[in-house]
């Protein structure tokens, strides 16, 4: 669940913050890059599957468009919250500038939650997200794609309004779309592949040797699990992995000494990443309770589920064997549990451009879509 005392855009403020002391940033420069330029909240009114209409709340934050259109994804989450959206939006504008990519920073959401919606249901939000912000949105305004809870399905659904709104053929409108429909090879293994890929080339820094390292991953979506793929290819071992379970609304981590089988797992994993921890059983892994992935015996920690997961609370709970975190997710590390691995000589790679895979591949397909 979310930590309410937990504010993410204040965490976004305070690293940006410490950075423009340490390079001596202007004042004017601070108070532009401390805000979004623009930020839009309406109302999506939607008549659901019983006839009833259920109004939901949605955002869009536009961080910075000096280097380009804003770029960033959509999600969906029934604890999603302005300031979160507007922390992500500001991580985007870095990610994007540190890739060298030409675009800016943005980032959108919905509070709803698609474990309880059907297929009819999203595809109304998703168009309903469109239709308030068709106008301030475009392939050189600023250009949505997936994220949380959100695919290619739900990217084919707003650009197919989109372009009925608009009476035009825009596929540079969003990324992420499936590759028969104007979307990039590789777009989806991008993140996850791209983590470990600085994962590989921050060993080389500290002399470590991928196949003689053991690894703990939190979360099973789509960033954990081609991370999990990739490190295991380039000889790396995964004893763990935690996973949401959304009918015990709480999470749990699976741990097998000898390696986690990935094809395995995926096998007994419903659409949303939660593994079925009665099938894990009876497949040999040990369940535990959803932080402790945090606490296993291993080299390298990778966070791929959601923001504020390593904290002040929790960060003295990481083994001193661990010398390597990788952000897959965007502000898994609070600034005080920062100040503590670095105390301690652990290699934290930023989400920033651990992660930066995902986008370096959507401004691709943004490309191509606008030839």
């Amino acid at each position: 669940m979310a930590d309410k005392s937990f504010n993410a855009f204040e965490m976004a403020q305070k690293q940006f913050d410490k950075v423009a002391d340490l390079i001596g940033l202007d004042q004017a420069t601070r108070n532009l890059l401390r805000n979004p330029l623009r930020e839009y909240h309406f109302s999506i009114p939607v008549r659901m599957d019983d006839g009833s209409v259920k109004v939901f709340r949605g955002f869009r934050v536009q961080h910075n468009d000096a280097r380009g259109p804003a770029k960033g994804g959509i999600r969906f989450h029934p604890q999603e919250t302005v300031d979160t959206v507007r922390a992500l939006a500001m991580w985007m504008t870095w990610k994007t500038a540190v890739a060298d990519l030409p675009l800016g920073g943005g980032k959108g959401g919905v509070i709803c939650d698609p474990h309880n919606l059907s297929s009819r249901e999203q595809e109304q939000i998703s168009r309903g997200w469109v239709r308030q912000v068709y106008k301030n949105v475009g392939p050189v305004a600023d250009v949505p794609a997936p994220d949380v809870m959100t695919n290619a399905q739900h990217m084919l659904w707003m650009l197919d309004e989109f372009e009925t709104l608009t009476g035009g053929h825009f596929p540079g409108f969003i990324t992420g779309k499936p590759v028969g429909m104007g979307g990039s090879l590789g777009r989806t293994e991008a993140t996850g592949y791209g983590l470990i890929f600085t994962v590989r080339e921050a060993m080389k820094h500290l002399n470590m040797k991928i196949e003689d390292c053991v690894a703990s991953v939190q979360g099973f979506g789509n960033v954990a699990q081609y991370a999990i793929e990739k490190f295991t290819q380039l000889g790396g071992k995964v004893i763990c992995v935690s996973s949401w379970d959304q009918n015990d609304q709480t999470s749990y981590a699976f741990r097998r000494m000898d390696g986690i089988d990935l094809q395995e797992l995926r096998g007994i994993t419903d659409r949303f990443g939660g593994i079925d921890k009665e099938k894990a059983q009876q497949l040999g892994y040990e369940v535990l309770p959803g932080d402790q992935w945090i606490e296993q015996d291993v080299d390298v920690l990778l966070p791929c589920a959601l923001e504020n997961q390593i904290t002040a609370d929790n960060v003295n709970r990481i083994s001193d064997r661990v010398k390597l975190v990788a952000e897959g997710a965007n502000g898994p590390t609070t600034p005080e549990a920062d100040t503590v691995l670095e105390k301690r000589g652990v290699f934290v790679i930023p989400d920033f451009l651990a992660n930066a895979g995902g986008v370096t591949c959507s401004y691709f397909e943004q490309v191509q879509s606008n030839m």
